[in-house]
């Protein structure tokens, strides 16, 4: 799924921007920029995917899911606005990032046309969640294909009209809208007309009744923390590269690598991050997946052979893709649309890119396991040793001579394996706690019945009393 909508975005961003070859790499770097900032709004709220998934079991729950979307839709359009006219726009993009006048005006307009789309990726993958509840992850797939489909349609389009010479930056980001529209509407039918009908208006006692808001928000905020996180690690980084080099044009030219390998880098194995689900949607410890009736049990051994396959084949995927020689640059050059001097530039960084897929899965693995228990509070910690390792990766590296997007793509990876790390440790420790838990329940019952075999002392004078007269 991830995959099909990283393509469909390569294809609607590049060939945009391809209508001016003059401008490329000023375009890339401006349409990067805002939308590494526009991730990082986007990112929380698509993590509401999961409260749908693992919350929503009435009519009740959906329009209170909703209601929140609705909220931090408007409060994510309202700061787009404020970048895009206020100063501190103007020293988040220009001076931070240290970008001339020319990128950082075309970074903030595009920053200002992206002002709803997270709203609408938001509701989107709210209904993906209470899909993939009830086992429609065909349907789900669907919309994202519908949504590349989309992109590149519009694009054609959009590449015959006078845009491509007033504004093009309007049809990458046009074609955006234009594919999550479609995702959006396919994914709010699917729900109307496979699930609607069939939930109650409000969750009984055996779920756990009604959920508040505060439990989905108190469940959500971990996960929508680790998501800020990635999505800031790119402007972080962006930011990082581009002072390194003095926002000369060679941090322009870094800037634009970055923005050329992240997609491309990303397809081989962002997709593992969907791992997560898998737990709560099969795991039968869930009490919300009694609604749903499937005839194959899956175990928690099936969970881990499944995820231990997917991180096989993902990193099979990368080293074809970027150790097979000239396999990244052609990629590069057909899809993206770049000149070969420019795809030679993105091998290295690229290459990194491979070994992204193991500390991935170990993230998504751990974090579907610790969806189901709903405790997801232990992840918190997990988001801030990132950006420490992360920033101090990019202090640190530029002193052994390290620049570039090689630096930035090699602090992300330190960043992730630092993630990684701690998730795992929350694991453990709660994996610990449940199996202490346990065996005091069993002590517990042993206990209990040890008592319930041993006959009261009044009831055994009784007998000895009985026996006697008898005799």
């Amino acid at each position: 799924m991830s995959i099909h909508l990283l393509l469909g975005h390569l294809k609607a961003l590049n060939r945009g921007i391809a209508a001016v070859k003059e401008d490329a790499v000023e375009m890339l770097a401006s349409y990067g920029l805002a939308y590494s900032l526009m991730k990082f709004f986007t990112g929380p709220m698509s993590d509401f995917k999961n409260v749908g998934l693992v919350f929503v079991n009435s009519k009740r729950d959906r329009t209170k899911a909703v209601l929140c979307m609705v909220v931090a839709g408007a409060i994510a359009a309202v700061f787009h606005t404020l970048i895009a006219y206020s100063d501190l726009g103007y020293y988040i993009i220009n001076k931070l990032h240290h970008v001339d006048e020319s990128v950082g005006n075309k970074t903030r307009r595009a920053f200002l046309y992206l002002a709803a789309f997270p709203f609408m990726d938001a509701m989107a993958w709210t209904h993906a969640g209470i899909l993939l509840k009830h086992k429609y992850s065909f349907l789900v797939g669907c919309a994202s294909i519908s949504d590349v489909i989309a992109q590149v349609v519009f694009v054609a389009i959009l590449l015959h009209s006078h845009l491509e010479c007033r504004e093009p930056l309007l049809i990458p980001i046009l074609s955006l809208y234009m594919g999550a529209l479609v995702r959006c509407t396919t994914l709010c039918l699917g729900y109307y007309k496979n699930i609607h009908d069939i939930i109650p208006d409000r969750s009984g006692p055996e779920l756990g009744g009604d959920a508040t808001v505060r439990k989905m928000l108190s469940f959500w905020w971990p996960l929508a923390l680790i998501l800020a996180t990635q999505r800031i690690s790119r402007p972080i980084v962006n930011l990082f590269v581009s002072r390194d080099l003095g926002g000369s044009s060679a941090a322009t030219e870094a800037v634009a690598i970055l923005t050329a390998t992240y997609p491309v880098g990303h397809m081989p194995y962002g997709w593992l991050t969907e791992i997560r689900a898998v737990y709560p949607a099969f795991d039968k410890n869930n009490p919300s997946n009694k609604l749903v009736s499937t005839s194959n049990t899956v175990t928690a051994a099936h969970i881990k052979k499944f995820t231990f396959v997917c991180m096989a084949l993902s990193l099979t995927l990368c080293f074809v893709m970027f150790w097979t020689p000239n396999v990244s640059e052609k990629i590069l050059i057909d899809i993206i649309g770049v000149d070969f001097a420019f795809a030679e530039l993105c091998v290295v960084p690229l290459r990194i890119f491979s070994f992204f897929p193991v500390p991935v899965t170990v993230r998504a693995h751990l974090t579907g396991w610790l969806m189901t228990l709903k405790k997801t509070f232990v992840l918190a910690p997990s988001s801030v040793l990132r950006i420490i390792v992360l920033i101090t990766s990019l202090v640190v590296l530029p002193y052994l001579g390290v620049h570039g997007a090689t630096l930035g793509v090699g602090s992300l990876l330190a960043g992730f394996v630092g993630e990684s790390t701690m998730v795992a440790i929350a694991a453990c420790y709660v994996y610990r706690k449940q199996k202490k838990k346990m065996e005091n329940e069993t002590a517990a019952e042993g206990e209990d019945s040890a008592m319930t075999d041993i006959p009261p002392a009044e009831e055994g004078t009784d007998i000895v009393e009985m026996r006697e007269e008898n005799e």
